[in-house]
């Protein structure tokens, strides 16, 4: 069975270094203007789920559509990053979804949005690790999880190109 939870929190880095995690990409967040907002990680577990966490601020209170974009470019309004990663899945929570790259809603409180979510769906290697990368995108508004082909979460008001991290 696939799953998804998310939460609305961002563990210590210390909970890092136990060795239950392993980064495997990361991102720096950038508005429409150019401007660092944020960062995300990705992580690989031992248990094959994937993590992703997200800080961002300002961001504006409410709910916020994540998701995992097929293109790793973060230009103007974001359209360069594409749709959604989608494999041959339908978009949310709906028969024949959902794309792996659909994260859940963030959720943003005074002016900062901190998220982790961990996911079935998606795999680091076969997903997003391909020739033209993958870039991670936070909407205006909420994704309602059902409408095709990428949720009616609004515009595209953040992005970060996700990439390996040197070490």
């Amino acid at each position: 069975m696939r799953a998804i939870l998310a939460l609305a929190l961002i563990l210590p880095s210390a909970a890092l270094a136990d060795g239950h995690v392993q980064e495997r990409l990361t991102g720096t967040i950038v508005n429409p203007d150019g401007d660092e907002i944020g960062s995300v990680s990705v992580f690989d577990t031992a248990s094959g789920v994937v993590r992703v966490t997200v800080a961002a601020s300002p961001m504006a209170d409410g709910a916020h559509g994540i998701h995992l974009h097929e293109t790793g470019e973060c230009e103007g309004d974001f359209s360069s990053a594409g749709g959604h990663v989608a494999g041959d899945a339908e978009h949310g929570l709906v028969e024949g979804g959902p794309h792996p790259g659909d994260l859940p809603n963030g959720f943003a409180a005074a002016d900062s949005l901190n998220y982790e979510a961990f996911s079935t769906w998606v795999s680091i290697d076969d997903d997003l690790l391909d020739d033209d990368g993958t870039a991670l995108i936070i909407h205006s508004g909420a994704d309602d999880y059902v409408s095709q082909p990428s949720g009616e979460s609004g515009d595209r008001i953040a992005c970060a190109v996700l990439a390996e991290p040197s070490r």
